[in-house]
């Protein structure tokens, strides 16, 4: 997480690392490059998700495609939650004002938030296993448990993504 930052800071112009040096407005950038760096990174996971949503949807219309409707209720469910991640990752606002804006956040802190969004990643791996898990139980008795699997981690995604904002809340 932090070479997202770093390529941020490492972007400046000579004006920017000049105007870093005026008493006060160096709080100013790094506040700026924190919001970059928070875009990026939150751009990044909702590729990285839609990826998961579309393999989700191609699942569906391949059971629907072999007229086989009994799970596509589940694995609607599961495309709904990857898109409802999607959505709160892509419209929250980036930076998050309130913590950027005041607050003096130390290392410990912001390494609990990175830490945070790579276990969003993590469960990223999860849910691509668990697609993939879905995959390879077609035609079997344990695809319906494969099923209730990945829609379960996709709730778990939802849930942990909201747990981020408590997390910069109690750091407020």
């Amino acid at each position: 997480m932090g070479e997202l930052f770093d390529k941020i800071s490492s972007d400046e112009d000579p004006i920017t690392k000049l105007l870093s040096k005026i008493p006060g407005f160096s709080g100013y950038i790094e506040r700026k490059e924190r919001r970059d760096a928070d875009k990026l990174l939150r751009e990044q996971i909702a590729k990285q998700f839609e990826v998961y949503r579309v393999r989700v949807g191609e699942l569906q219309e391949g059971f629907a495609s072999a007229g086989e409707l009994t799970y596509l209720d589940d694995l609607e469910k599961a495309a709904m939650k990857l898109q409802t991640f999607i959505d709160k990752v892509s419209n929250a606002e980036y930076g998050y004002s309130g913590f950027f804006d005041a607050v003096k956040i130390n290392e410990e802190e912001l390494a609990k938030i990175y830490q945070f969004d790579l276990a969003l990643l993590d469960l990223g791996d999860e849910i691509s296993a668990g697609i993939e898990n879905v995959t390879a139980s077609v035609d079997t008795d344990g695809l319906p448990a494969a099923i209730r699997h990945l829609v379960g981690l996709t709730r778990d995604l939802v849930t942990t993504f909201e747990g981020r904002d408590e997390i910069l809340v109690a750091i407020e």
